[in-house]
């Protein structure tokens, strides 16, 4: 299990950005190469992965520590 130590050792910073930057390399590529096939495809697979971020964040350990401290605060 290496590769999940690894993803918990990210900072959040590092995590947002492996989730926006395919994304945004994607449409970068849009622009430059205008509407081709492999554009529509890489923009379709970096919007999977970046809602598969964004659904798997819950899960992770600091964000179970951050809901916790906030469902404190407001109790």
């Amino acid at each position: 299990m290496l590769s999940v130590r690894i993803l918990e050792e990210l900072s959040p910073h590092v995590r947002l950005a492996t989730a926006v930057l395919p994304f945004a390399v994607a449409m970068l590529l849009r622009l430059a190469m205008g509407r081709s096939r492999l554009a529509g495809v890489l923009i379709s697979l970096s919007t999977a992965w970046f809602a598969l971020n964004v659904f798997v964040a819950p899960y992770s350990p600091a964000m179970q520590q951050d809901l916790m401290r906030l469902r404190a605060v407001l109790r």
